[in-house]
């Protein structure tokens, strides 16, 4: 039988993130967030492409994202409660770590495995925060794949988009947990 990291295990099958809305300062310092960037950095990574890029927002710069993300949906004529929606969580958290896919050419890798790369690194860093006893949570929403935004906001290149934005700070609440996966709905056991 394997080590087991029992404290990992328990971690894992208990966690849970914590709504933007419920994070406040403090945040990770630069340092504690390093430590966190390089546990995500860690994730699978075929062909060690590095695929995918940290943007860290904090302060003014996710004040401007507040703005913006209400300036461009009341510029595609969204309704009040969206335009809302949408800066409510650049306003709410005091640390966003915009995760940026950024796929590199390769004859060995393709795209696809890159796009999961980006999605391993959200994960790891969500699990990273949380692990660490701060509150997380993964959020993407349609700002975050408006082409005009991110470009805009964030710098993106053209063949770039935002994998998650991962808001990290100190929960003010512990959500109830949710209903979870029927474990035996989803999965098929093959043994021939």
């Amino acid at each position: 039988m394997p080590d087991t990291n029992q404290a990992a295990i328990d971690f894992l099958l208990t966690r849970r993130s914590r709504p933007a809305k419920t994070l406040r300062a403090p945040a990770p310092d630069d340092d504690a967030l390093r430590v966190l960037l390089t546990a995500a950095a860690r994730s699978p990574d075929h062909g060690k492409l590095e695929p995918w890029r940290f943007v860290v927002l904090r302060g003014a710069a996710l004040a401007r994202l507040a703005e913006a993300a209400a300036a461009r949906a009341v510029e595609l004529g969204r309704p009040d409660e969206d335009v809302a929606k949408a800066r409510a969580p650049f306003d709410d958290s005091p640390l966003c770590v915009a995760v940026i896919e950024s796929p590199r050419d390769s004859d060995k890798v393709p795209a696809i495995e890159q796009t999961y790369s980006a999605g391993a690194v959200c994960l790891s860093l969500l699990n990273a925060a949380l692990a660490s006893g701060w509150g997380a949570s993964w959020i993407s929403g349609w700002v975050s794949h408006d082409r005009p935004f991110v470009e805009r906001t964030l710098s993106l290149e053209p063949q770039e988009r935002v994998a998650g934005l991962i808001h990290i700070g100190t929960a003010t609440a512990t959500p109830p947990d949710r209903p979870r996966p029927d474990l035996d709905a989803i999965t098929t056991w093959m043994s021939e």
